[in-house]
């Protein structure tokens, strides 16, 4: 059996921590964590969240993030990187993870673990 950092959902979480950071850093400077809610709704579909909430915009985002300079520029430029590098390599299905809801947040909370540590004082 395949180690839990090898899953599709656990990547998938990290893919969402590193999505809501670009759009964080654009909004406001900051990363706020994502709800409950939020992390059960993009559970049960992801690849829609990914594409209308977040990819759809993140040129963008990555440009407005820019502009603010500093801690938050650079931040910016780490988080977009992730985001290409966390895209699976292959089509993404629409299938719903809800049943992996656990793994999808443990790879979204490692994520945002690195971005803690890496940018103390802009993810909350």
């Amino acid at each position: 059996m395949a180690r839990v950092e090898e899953e599709k959902p656990y990547q998938w979480g990290r893919l969402y921590a590193a999505l809501r950071a670009v759009q964080g850093f654009a909004a406001t400077g900051r990363v706020v964590p994502a709800t409950d809610r939020e992390l059960r709704d993009t559970a049960s579909r992801p690849r829609t969240v990914f594409v209308e909430g977040f990819l759809r915009n993140a040129g963008l985002d990555v440009f407005a993030a820019r502009q603010r300079g500093g801690a938050v520029a650079e931040a910016a430029a780490v988080a977009f990187a992730d985001v290409a590098r966390l895209i699976p390599p292959q089509r993404m299905d629409r299938k719903q993870i809800t049943t992996q809801e656990q793994q999808f947040r443990q790879g979204y909370e490692a994520q945002l673990a690195e971005y803690r540590k890496a940018w103390e004082g802009l993810v909350d």
